[in-house]
């Protein structure tokens, strides 16, 4: 997989349908320039989020200092601190003031990996095991990437965090499922996942990967 041999998306694929986003964003590619260095990640897996109708998203009581970057159009990073440990990052989509976004909950790792096995776990030799979680949830994806509050509102078509890709997947690949780790509007069906990737954040079982 060669996140080169696509195109950086452009503004206007982020500033449509909250649904058809999260969808075609499958099987994109996540990228992160840090000096001479470059982290990719294949999206895997998404969650949807609308403040509009979802008393789950962070932007259901309208604006605040804290989700701010979600009423501010799509094409933005939205970063978030959670748990008292984890930094989670979401795309935000649609137009000004409508409080959408996508969190990227997990992406298989194909370039910079060193690095993330590093930014994860503190050294660089990890088991095959530790491979497969690296990026297989939406903390760790964050933490592999070294993403954190300071890209919080960072413009996606710009030249440091950003997302490649062209096409879409096949429909018979996509999945669906209810999201995870929420209390609210749980029976929304709005988790988008690849069909068998080893990457996703939730096991066969069911078992959320922490």
């Amino acid at each position: 997989m060669n996140w080169q041999a696509n195109k950086k998306l452009p503004l206007k694929f982020y500033q449509r349908e909250l649904h058809k986003v999260a969808k075609e964003l499958l099987g994109k590619f996540l990228v992160r320039k840090t000096g001479k260095n470059i982290l990719a990640g294949r999206i895997v897996e998404l969650e949807a989020y609308d403040g509009s109708t979802d008393r789950a998203s962070h932007s259901y009581n309208g604006i605040t200092k804290r989700n701010q970057v979600m009423f501010e159009g799509g094409g933005k990073l939205y970063v978030y601190f959670t748990y008292g440990m984890h930094f989670c990052a979401n795309v935000v989509t649609g137009g000004l003031n409508e409080g959408k976004a996508i969190l990227i909950r997990a992406v298989e790792p194909v370039e910079g990996i060193e690095i993330m096995k590093f930014n994860r776990y503190g050294k660089k030799e990890i088991t095959s095991e530790e491979i497969q979680n690296l990026c297989n949830g939406p903390g760790k994806v964050c933490r592999a990437f070294g993403i954190n509050r300071e890209h919080n509102g960072m413009d996606l078509t710009g030249e440091e965090i950003f997302i490649t890709g062209s096409g879409r997947l096949k429909e018979e690949l996509i999945k669906t499922s209810e999201r995870i780790g929420i209390k609210k509007s749980v029976d929304l069906p709005w988790r988008y996942y690849i069909s068998d990737n080893q990457f996703v954040s939730k096991t066969s079982a069911g078992k959320r990967r922490i």
